[in-house]
């Protein structure tokens, strides 16, 4: 007997992680999957995030037995409402990712149009606790086992089933010294590698970084010392989920008479739901609201905002462009970016930097400060080591691009582990007593979503045309046989200047109207979709030759209303 894996996401890039487990390989066994995350887009077109194309999941939906999910990055739950908008599908979480889970399905609720099958139903994980899902007359048991990651409540997560046991450890480090002193359970792990592993996956993102990561417990120490240094007002950007890094922040605004100020909605999403679950206690009377922020002293607040990545609308970009509504930044405020550019950010993230020191702003970075941020991932000795606890028969990279799968599959080859197999999204695999091979693959894809709603592919293909070529718009009034009455109307945005090119235009009109005048029509009164083609090809054609690019057209046909016929 074995077992296939299928990611749907995650594998050949960054993000967006979400693996099918299937049991047995008749094609009729259960399925689990493990996360279902999202990712965003370098090229946003309107687009918000991007979630797995769920077609495979969907011509299975039968076969569904379970979601478990390692912990609550947006990399892993985000894109549940989406499946769930599909299927109904019990979910399995740590606690805090499960209040995240609630929260997002609560949101989605209330501004989407698209429900869900039903409200799912959702069970809490604990580390060393076992908990079974039986489907199909198979019985799958899954013990959640203690990581350390840049979240709290992380897991690995150990599957084991009558064609042997797989082990996902879900995004990892191996930090000595966790600031909520919950240790990464390297005994557990050992324990499992000794019982006989059969596949192991594992997180890739950070092959590259040779040796061991920082500890949480240097940065949060970073962190405390450059907020202790300002004179001004203290801004820390940071990704809204590290809750152990906003536990630190509180704590020392707190031992320095600073109040805190929440600034950005998925931060105060996260302190929310971490309070409720019991992972972070905010002294009481230690958070204002942004009215009573804006008219303390400078030196009296802190304040914790999202947008480390310069998007736009978040909290930090408007700060540093004096464009928020409610609070400004003066000289001598200190900005700590506690975080790293997401590669392809790093521009904008450069550029809000600038924006910020042109404030007068002081500006903390990693690059000036290494101590302030670390990665949440592990680095290469800290892979070794997890592959050396493990032991495992084969082993499959996962959480990368193809570049870092290669490098961590080298990584075990040269420990050890022969069979160690690179796959990407779609790639089907099949591990037994023999090793891993790929056997096929499946339908994959990317769904885009704006505003909660997904997008059809045509839509964003028309977006990434309008923004390379720009559009032409002709508007003609023709009698019934299609001929013209007048002159055309042609109008263009990111053509050309309109103004500044009127024989341009005048040349377009030409050619609409004579193309309609001269056109052979196949019937006594063309239909106005007809006409619509005929201006629209001449519209673009008379503008290539001017501009050398032939843009987006569109064509709007109107026709004078008939008179009545006289009566009798």
């Amino acid at each position: 007997m074995a077992f296939r894996i299928l990611p749907l996401g995650g594998l050949g890039e960054i993000g967006m992680n979400c693996m099918a487990i299937e049991i047995g390989t008749s094609g009729s066994g259960p399925i689990v999957l493990v996360d279902c995350g999202v990712s965003f887009p370098t090229s946003p077109h309107g687009v918000d995030l991007i979630h797995p194309d769920f077609t495979f999941l969907e011509r299975n939906r039968e076969r569904i037995a379970a979601l478990l999910v390692t912990h609550g990055h947006e990399d892993h739950i985000g894109a549940i409402p989406y499946l769930l908008r599909r299927m109904d599908v019990p979910i399995h979480a740590p606690p805090y990712a499960l209040g995240l889970i609630r929260s997002r399905l609560k949101e989605h609720l209330e501004g989407s149009d698209a429900p869900l099958a039903r409200q799912p139903l959702m069970f809490p994980t604990r580390p060393r606790e076992r908990f079974t899902v039986r489907h199909l007359g198979h019985v799958l048991e899954v013990e959640p086992v203690r990581v350390t990651h840049s979240i709290a409540d992380a897991t690995a997560l150990a599957l084991r089933t009558d064609e042997g046991l797989l082990v996902h450890t879900g995004d990892f480090k191996i930090d000595p010294d966790p600031t909520d002193g919950e240790q990464f359970d390297k005994a557990r792990l050992a324990e499992l590698g000794r019982e006989g592993v059969t596949l192991l996956l594992s997180d890739s993102t950070n092959v590259d970084s040779p040796g061991v990561g920082r500890s949480e417990r240097v940065v949060s120490d970073a962190i405390a010392r450059a907020i202790q240094g300002a004179s001004g007002r203290v801004i820390v950007g940071l990704f809204a989920s590290n809750v152990h890094r906003v536990r630190a922040i509180t704590a020392a605004a707190a031992a320095l008479g600073r109040k805190v100020l929440l600034l950005g909605r998925s931060v105060q999403t996260h302190v929310k739901v971490a309070t409720d679950t019991g992972y972070l206690a905010v002294p009481p009377g230690l958070l204002v609201s942004i009215d009573d922020a804006a008219v303390l002293p400078r030196h009296e607040l802190l304040v914790i905002a999202t947008g480390s990545q310069a998007e736009p609308r978040a909290a930090l970009a408007r700060l540093a462009l004096d464009d928020h509504p409610k609070l400004r930044l003066d000289p001598g405020d200190r900005v700590i970016l506690s975080s790293r550019a997401i590669p392809g950010n790093e521009v904008e993230v450069m550029r809000m930097v600038g924006d910020l020191h042109r404030r007068g702003c002081e500006v903390v970075l990693k690059q000036s400060d290494p101590d302030i941020h670390a990665s949440g991932h592990a680095h290469r000795d800290e892979q070794r080591e997890v592959l050396d606890l493990v032991m495992p028969s084969s082993f499959v990279p996962v959480h990368g691009t193809r570049h870092h799968l290669e490098r961590h599959a080298l990584l075990a080859r040269e420990g050890g582990v022969t069979n160690a197999l690179v796959i990407e999204n779609g790639e089907i695999a099949e591990v037994d007593a023999l090793g891993v091979r790929k056997v096929g693959t499946a339908p994959i894809g990317k769904i885009a979503v704006q505003a909660g709603e997904e997008l059809a592919e045509a839509v964003l293909r028309e977006r990434r045309l309008l923004g390379e070529l720009g559009v032409a718009i002709a508007s003609v009034t023709v009698d019934d046989s299609g001929r013209p009455i007048g002159d055309p109307v042609v109008v263009t945005r990111g053509v050309l200047e309109d103004a500044l090119c009127p024989e341009v235009l005048a040349d377009a009109r030409a050619e609409v109207r004579a193309a309609l005048a001269e056109q052979p029509w196949t019937s006594a009164r063309p239909t106005d979709d007809e006409i619509r083609e005929v201006a629209r090809l001449a519209a673009r054609r008379a503008l290539a030759r001017h501009t050398g690019v032939k843009p987006l057209a569109l064509a709007i046909v109107q026709r004078p209303p008939r008179a009545e016929e006289p009566e009798g």
